[in-house]
């Protein structure tokens, strides 16, 4: 009779203490948090970093406090091939860049950036349907999850002197990204001068005149107030310039199925409003920029036909280096058929 006495006991206790242990395991479980890291240029008290703001505070709630997102702005993590670096070695766990941080996770991104390719965002629409998904699976494979894409904005020549023909650029110490040793080598090969800077030292650099010329939007010219040195703009479109939100797999693959749906379906949603301001406000701040002294000049039809034909004499030196050959073709020949479309 003991001895039932004591099995049922310890059948008992057994079974408290499991329960116990599910119902404290399960408090733990509840408790997680993940905490994202993210890495930005973009200056605090800017529009861009707003946004993401909005971002980490959207998460946090429809998550329950699960997932919350703790900013790094203004470059204090340094240049984006450092973003990179630092993700990989786990110091930090996303970034919001621009093509040359996206560069580092698939090359094929620079085919945003063919001078002188694209007329319009309906050129631009019309090329990223045939080959986005190509370029998010190339992000993917190397170990990212690209949350969204955002244009930030047509890139323009930005100087300390007006600028008119190639020869006038030519004359000119140019930005070139630090680290970027394949770009440095094709502006060399097109007869340009690139002086190797990470973007956080642009302004020092265009205020020393260690660089005369960068390319770059004017949302960024006038957020980072370099348009207050290169006060002249060559109104031409040289490229656009676009970014993205990535994310390490390592982090992103901890977090719960359910939560990764919303916040992709919230990061979504931010990145459509960016996409529909960014590319109207290329205007509005050009306005400001001049009302503060800068100097917009437009080509020539002849001036025009001068950058033409040497940026489309210049490709076979793009081609297959800084732009892998492969996506470089399939991008001009979309870029043929849309024009056979709209019968130009």
């Amino acid at each position: 009779m003991n001895c039932s006495i004591e099995k049922y006991s310890v059948r008992n206790i057994t079974f408290i203490l499991s329960f116990i242990s599910i119902l404290i395991l399960t408090a733990v479980q509840a408790q997680q948090v993940t905490v994202i890291k993210l890495a930005t240029l973009a200056p605090e008290g800017t529009d861009w970093h707003g946004k993401l703001v909005e971002m980490g505070i959207r998460w946090q709630k429809a998550t329950n406090g699960a997932v919350k997102l703790r900013i790094y702005p203004s470059g204090v993590v340094g240049d984006e091939r450092d973003m990179i670096r630092k993700i990989r070695l786990g110091q930090i766990h996303a970034a919001a860049i621009t093509t040359e941080g996206l560069s580092e996770l698939n090359p094929e991104v620079y085919a945003y950036l063919v001078p002188m390719l694209f007329n319009n965002y309906e050129d631009v629409d019309w090329v990223r349907e045939q080959i986005s998904p190509e370029l998010v699976k190339g992000i993917n494979k190397s170990g990212f999850t690209l949350l969204y894409w955002v244009d930030v904005g047509w890139a323009y020549w930005f100087s300390a002197e007006a600028i008119r023909v190639p020869e006038d650029l030519k004359k000119m110490k140019i930005f070139n990204w630090a680290g970027d040793f394949k770009t440095a080598e094709i502006w060399r090969k097109g007869g340009f001068n690139p002086v190797p800077l990470a973007l956080i030292d642009v302004l020092s650099g265009l205020q020393t005149g260690l660089i005369d010329a960068v390319t770059t939007s004017p949302l960024i010219s006038l957020s980072m107030q370099w348009f207050g040195v290169a006060n002249h703009m060559l109104d031409l479109k040289w490229g656009l310039v676009t970014g993205g939100i990535v994310i390490d797999n390592r982090v992103w693959d901890k977090i719960r199925p359910e939560h990764q749906n919303i916040m992709l379906e919230i990061a979504s949603e931010i990145g459509d409003e960016q996409q529909l301001k960014n590319r109207y406000e290329d205007q509005n701040a050009i306005n400001v920029m001049k009302e503060y002294g800068l100097t917009v000049y437009t080509p020539t039809v002849e001036e025009f036909a001068q950058w033409k034909s040497f940026v489309e004499s210049w490709y076979p030196n793009i081609r297959g280096t800084f732009i892998p050959a492969k996506i470089f073709d399939r991008v001009i020949e979309l870029k043929k058929q849309k024009d056979e479309l709209s019968g130009l």
